[in-house]
């Protein structure tokens, strides 16, 4: 339930694995709470472009393999320094600073020495621990976005800092490690976001623009009746009803079906006269 999963998110990984009592668990919450309501960091990996490529959560992974979450993330004072250091807070790691590094499906990239990224220091310049040739993790896979990962940058900042930009900044939430999460659409990738972080609202004059022959198949589907295709019609808001779209792709769908069903019955008369052949020849 909500009650128990709240002070989770709360505490993160500040009471050490040991459950806080309610007592030291409300006096937390006293100092704590404030100072991320007044200086939250938000971190973002950025593409040359400005883009927000990737929205950094508290599960996100860095170079150091741990979590955004097992770093320092909460600061009394927001430090003056630029870039803001997010140093890991885990026993002997020596990363100074959170830096995010994308996968590729599930696997990490390879450097240009041909070393996957784990294979590399987190300390600053991540040189190589496989070879002596690496002067530092540089990798050419390319992002979503079109530009390599050695072209973009992980992005700290403050709330008065995005706001500036014009970027979302969401509600002020009491829970750790919240980085560059505003809402749901966060978990997208930039190019699939369509807030002012990612690849912004597509125009007016886009989404009016008439359905051509190189559009998606999916919006083909659904352009007004041709000389070519009659089982095709147009979309215009408010004009269907529920009803009308369901049998309409109920209608689809049977015609799917049937030319399946034909097929199949065309394949086993082949095998069969076929069959009938070898025996014949036999």
């Amino acid at each position: 339930s909500w009650q128990l999963t709240q002070p989770l998110i709360i505490v993160g990984d500040d009471d050490g694995g040991k459950l806080f009592t309610p007592e030291e668990y409300e006096e937390y919450k006293r100092k704590v709470v404030p100072i991320r309501l007044r200086n939250r960091l938000y971190v973002s990996w950025r593409s040359p472009t400005g883009m927000d490529c990737k929205l950094v959560g508290p599960e996100t992974l860095c170079f150091c393999t741990h979590r955004y979450k097992q770093h320092k993330t909460d600061y009394e004072v927001i430090p003056k320094d630029r870039p803001i250091c997010v140093p890991c807070r885990v026993s002997r790691c020596p990363c100074q600073s959170y830096h995010y590094v994308p996968l590729n499906g599930t696997q990490p990239i390879r450097c240009r020495c041909k070393h996957f990224a784990d294979q590399h220091s987190a300390a600053p310049g991540h040189s190589c621990n496989s070879c002596s040739k690496c002067s530092g993790f540089h990798s050419c896979f390319t992002c979503a976005c079109g530009q390599p990962t050695y072209a973009h940058e992980t992005v700290v900042e403050t709330k008065e800092e995005r706001l500036a930009q014009g970027r979302p900044v969401g509600q002020d939430v009491p829970y750790a490690a919240m980085g560059g999460l505003t809402g749901f659409s966060s978990l997208a990738e930039g190019y699939m976001r369509l807030d002012d972080s990612g690849i912004g609202a597509p125009s007016a004059e886009l989404l009016e623009s008439p359905v051509t022959s190189t559009d998606h198949p999916f919006l083909r589907a659904f352009q007004g009746p041709s000389s070519g295709s009659s089982g095709t019609r147009q979309v215009s808001p408010g004009k269907y009803s529920e009803q009308d779209d369901m049998a309409y792709f109920e209608k689809r769908y049977q015609e799917r079906a049937s030319y399946y069903i034909y097929c199949l019955i065309q394949a086993c008369l082949h095998k069969r006269i076929s069959k009938k052949k070898d025996q014949c020849m036999i």
